[in-house]
């Protein structure tokens, strides 16, 4: 039986603004945010409303689309010169993830190139440039999801790290994306759901998405994840990316190395899912990628509530970086690579 359509919208552009699921809200309401301007999409991306290397670079792009849309230039060279702004404060909002960046620049080159249009046409170009990125996305997604799932036995047991699944991209997953697509080919998969301190992305995010489409599951503590393995009760692991470097070193989530060293102590095939567009060549290994450190009450506070003591200061890096070595396969919307890796060689 084939896995339902998703019945939620993370990112939707309704003819003149930005709708967001915003997943602050997650899993107690489901809140959706209207962005008019693109500093609202601006800190939606930073305060998490909106997250995942995907579809922060979709929403980037509409964000850029607002931006052209609020400018009163009358020329093609003056609306660009608008543009600038706000492409720079997109830019500033999260450093790690690398569609981000891809989603900027293609923004960019799609109005340099058409600067000649009225200012009009540019508008509704950039608008239509923001929707195809969300359109390939999908696609990209559903490509992954059918070559990640030929890797997925029937009734594999699998331990998933953070959310990398709809709400992470614009619409169907990576992560997650491989797991509907062995839904969708009967395999009957059952999902191990990190929780993903500490800001629960697992428990509140994953957890959602696996339960409102009915996909067996159980959410474990991060803790929990190497005794699990050992008792030979996870078959794969599969994660998603926000940065693959050059030569297959691979940022995500904060905790993704430790659970990578376990599955292959325990001799557990670990792969990551993403689009090719998170793979930048322009970095040759995982010591070149910026890593974000975000608020340190992030860690000191569970829910609002403060649960280290007033005095004790933290740490919180948003993501660590999986060796290539670590990695069986990483799979994209245009096949499953296995190491060595040399992208862009």
């Amino acid at each position: 039986m084939g896995a339902p359509a998703l019945a939620f919208f993370p990112v939707s552009w309704q003819g003149d603004r930005l709708v967001l699921l915003d997943q602050r809200r997650l899993p107690g309401e489901e809140v959706y945010l209207d962005c008019r301007t693109w500093p609202e999409v601006a800190d939606a991306i930073r305060t998490l409303a909106v997250r995942g290397a995907p579809a922060i670079g979709v929403t980037a792009a509409f964000g850029v689309a607002l931006a052209g849309l609020a400018s009163p230039a009358r020329d093609g060279d003056a609306l660009l010169r608008d543009l600038g702004p706000a492409i720079d404060g997109l830019a500033a909002t999260r450093p790690t993830a690398v569609n981000l960046f891809w989603a900027l620049d293609r923004m960019r080159r799609y109005a340099e190139s058409r600067r000649t249009l009225s200012p009009e046409e540019l508008r509704l170009g950039l608008v239509r440039e923001a929707e195809r990125i969300l359109e390939e996305d999908v696609a990209a997604n559903r490509r992954l999801g059918a070559h990640g799932a030929e890797l997925v036995p029937a009734g594999a047991r699998i331990l998933t790290h953070c959310n990398a699944g709809g709400l992470a991209t614009a619409g169907y997953g990576t992560a997650l994306g491989v797991v509907r697509g062995a839904v969708e080919a009967g395999r009957h998969p059952f999902v191990w759901v990190d929780e993903t301190r500490p800001v629960l992305q697992g428990a509140r995010l994953t957890a959602w998405e696996l339960v409102r489409e009915g996909i067996p599951h159980a959410v474990i503590a991060d803790v929990a994840a190497a005794s699990t393995m050992a008792r030979g009760e996870v078959d794969l692991v599969v994660v998603g990316a926000d940065r693959i470097a050059r030569n297959g070193d691979t940022a995500n989530k904060i905790g993704t190395y430790g659970v990578a060293v376990l599955a292959r102590h325990h001799g557990i095939p670990f792969y990551v899912a993403a689009p090719f567009s998170t793979i930048d060549t322009t970095i040759p290994d995982g010591s070149a990628i910026p890593i974000e450190e975000r608020d340190p009450r992030e860690v000191q506070e569970l829910a609002g509530r403060r649960i280290v003591p007033a005095a004790s200061p933290a740490r919180n890096p948003a993501f660590d970086v999986t060796p290539a070595a670590l990695i069986t396969a990483i799979v994209t919307e245009r096949g499953v690579f296995r190491g060595p890796y040399h992208f862009g060689q």
